[in-house]
């Protein structure tokens, strides 16, 4: 009989010990520059995810035996650093959320980085993306990098185009052109470093200033150049301006290359037939059943399609992010950190496994072919397509 009443009173206790909700909290921004960003990428995702989450009555924690829903608290940052600084601090220290899931943009992530690893706050970086990934991880142990290192997507765009060179169908003349802030600068300085010592020469580099508009004036003289490929590291307004004045100008070298924003929807829906054989970062397997059950589901949840990149990246990091608590069976930020360095994931990007905090074993260019922005390098990854090797003319 006092077993029986222990036994009892344990379970009693452990039922008291079962939380309601899990509260997991975000600061995305709902205004600003980085909205149109946010609307695309990530928000969608973070609420399709809790939708279909608490839909199966919620995340499962073994140490209860019971699946707990999420309770969501969100803030908007309105496209200010300091003020998503201020809002993950506030989720955590007041609103005492048991996690929070990470901004959208390498800037805002990398902003809010020390304060979630200074409360032992896991932060899986889906959308940012930097040169300085390796010595970041180093210094924040609960940031995780899912896009990888910048100069690895220099160094897959060169071999693609390496490959059309040695296929005959591109020369060697590249103009690049990059929009002067952090992505740009990055991005620029990655290939410059790849194309040395390549068979490949830059015959025009030049940078332009956030909110220029208009190109068409840089677009003339490197189209007098006549290159074989044209670069722009360029923000999604400057993806479409760049190539809505390449099409007035007539410029429409053998490989076109513009982004981040081409991979994005609306890109496609603005340029329809035209957006065909243009090349940017990311991509996706567009003939993976899982990739195309996901995009229709977010469809359905959002009313919209994700973008072919980021979109992709950030749902893989909340499907890490459940199978780590599932497989702690509890919210114990210090044990999910452990299993998000050490385990391995089941993913819609495959598996993932993070090295040194950094994963980065994804599509790193992309082509608009047949309505789809298909991967195309690393050729060697699954689901990657030939690339077309010369862009068709406009339409």
């Amino acid at each position: 009989m006092a077993c029986a009443a222990l036994v009892s009173m344990a379970c009693a206790a452990m039922a008291q010990d079962v939380p309601k909700s899990i509260r997991i909290g975000w600061s995305l921004a709902k205004t600003g520059v980085n909205a149109g960003g946010v609307d695309t990428t990530t928000r969608p995702n973070y609420e399709m995810w809790v939708k279909e989450i608490n839909a199966a009555g919620g995340l499962m924690l073994k140490a209860y035996n019971k699946r707990v829903p999420i309770e969501v608290v969100e803030y908007d940052d309105r496209s200010s650093n300091e003020e998503a600084v201020r809002a993950v601090e506030r989720l955590i220290t007041q609103d005492k959320v048991d996690l929070v899931l990470p901004p959208w943009g390498t800037a805002v992530n990398l902003a809010v980085a020390p304060v979630m690893a200074r409360h032992g706050y896991p932060q899986i970086a889906a959308t940012a993306l930097t040169d300085r990934v390796p010595d970041l991880a180093k210094r924040w142990s609960t940031i995780y990098f899912m896009l990888g290192k910048t100069d690895a997507y220099a160094e897959a765009l060169l071999g693609y185009l390496e490959s059309a060179r040695n296929d005959g169908k591109i020369g060697d003349k590249i103009a690049m052109v990059h929009i002067a802030d952090g992505f740009g600068v990055e991005f620029a300085a990655a290939l410059r470093k790849a194309v040395a010592g390549s068979r490949f020469k830059i015959v025009y580099d030049k940078g332009y200033p956030i909110g220029s508009q208009d190109l068409s004036p840089m677009l003339a003289d490197i189209k007098a150049l006549a290159p074989d490929v044209f670069v722009g590291f360029s923000y999604p307004p400057d993806t479409v301006m760049l190539t809505e004045q390449s099409k007035v100008l007539g410029f429409n070298p053998a490989a076109f290359y513009v982004g981040v924003g081409t991979n994005f929807p609306f890109y496609r829906s603005k340029f329809g037939p035209g957006a065909e054989g243009v090349l940017s970062v990311g991509g996706i397997s567009g003939d993976d059943p899982a990739v195309r059950d996901y995009i229709r589901r977010h469809q359905q949840s959002s009313g919209k399609a994700p973008d072919h990149w980021g979109s992709l990246s950030t749902w893989a990091s909340l499907q890490v992010m459940q199978q780590a608590i599932e497989r702690v069976g509890r919210i114990d930020r210090a044990a999910i950190n452990q299993e998000l360095r050490n385990g391995s994931f089941d993913t819609i990007l495959g598996p993932v496994k993070f090295e040194n905090q950094i994963f980065g074993r994804i599509f790193m260019v992309g082509q608009w072919q047949d309505g789809v922005f298909q991967g195309v390098a690393p050729a060697d990854r699954p689901g990657a397509k030939p690339a077309f090797r010369a862009k068709p003319a406009w339409k």
